[in-house]
């Protein structure tokens, strides 16, 4: 992978991390756009890693929070994130989602259009319903599942969690900051076991000056798309999006048809 090429991968996940569109879909499309093959799903991880720190930085207090009152924030995190652990560890076992995808490049049209669906009944819930309530146990666990559904690239994870909220009645404020907060666990599990594979897996090489460009990139870019996204949660603005992921879908179609 060329630095330039790094750099460019982690502007888009930095600007699509936070953004319900997907970045594990668009940097999958970027991807085939370069030609890159080699050690795709370790470069995304670690880049995912440099979108973490905007969030311990954004949401500090929130953090602290987790651990002067467990019982209230803590255990609700820990309830969300059970879900997707497991069906994160199953699905790692049991399917090749990058040979997947590669395969089969029109899947990833279809989980693009499954989260501007998401995104578009979201914005519908939230225009017609009255103020929400905050997090409990039970509201966490039901977006926890939604999390552990968006293991697919082009299912935006933040998208589906933010969905899952919406139909659980969590107020906007809330489903903002929780679902900032559910991506920290998220992203630390992965980079521990991707980083973990490369350590052991024989013959693998990888280019270390542009994995830095691209993590510093992806923190950069998305310390920039934070605020930018919880104004977007918070007014319950989708639609734009919604038509934004449909064109991509489109473009990704025309690829795999070229």
């Amino acid at each position: 992978m060329e630095i330039w090429q790094a750099i460019v991968l982690g502007m888009a996940q930095g600007l699509t991390e936070f953004l319900p569109v997907s970045s594990s879909g668009h940097l999958m499309l970027l991807e085939r756009l370069f030609g890159i093959k080699e050690n795709g799903l370790l470069y995304s991880v670690f880049m995912h890693l440099g979108t973490l720190v905007p969030v311990c930085i954004v949401f500090f207090k929130h953090v602290l929070d987790l651990f002067k009152n467990p019982k209230k924030r803590l255990v609700p995190l820990i309830l969300a994130t059970l879900p997707a652990g497991v069906v994160g560890l199953a699905v790692g076992v049991l399917i090749d989602l990058d040979n997947l995808f590669i395969c089969y490049p029109w899947l990833l049209s279809i989980t693009f259009l499954l989260t501007a669906i998401e995104l578009f009944v979201c914005q519908r819930i939230e225009n017609k319903r009255m103020p929400g309530k905050l997090i409990s146990n039970k509201r966490a666990l039901i977006m926890g599942v939604g999390q552990a559904l968006a293991v697919f690239p082009g299912l935006s994870r933040s998208g589906t969690v933010i969905f899952s909220g919406s139909l659980a009645g969590v107020n906007r404020e809330e489903n903002a900051s929780f679902t900032f907060l559910m991506s920290v666990p998220i992203i630390v599990s992965a980079v521990l076991l991707e980083g973990g594979k490369a350590i052991t897996t024989p013959n693998v090489s990888v280019d270390v000056l542009p994995l830095v460009f691209g993590v510093v990139s992806a923190g950069v870019f998305g310390y920039i798309s934070v605020a930018f996204t919880i104004k977007i949660i918070k007014n319950a603005k989708y639609s734009f999006l919604s038509i934004y992921l449909v064109i991509v879908a489109i473009i990704n179609m025309v690829l795999g048809i070229v």
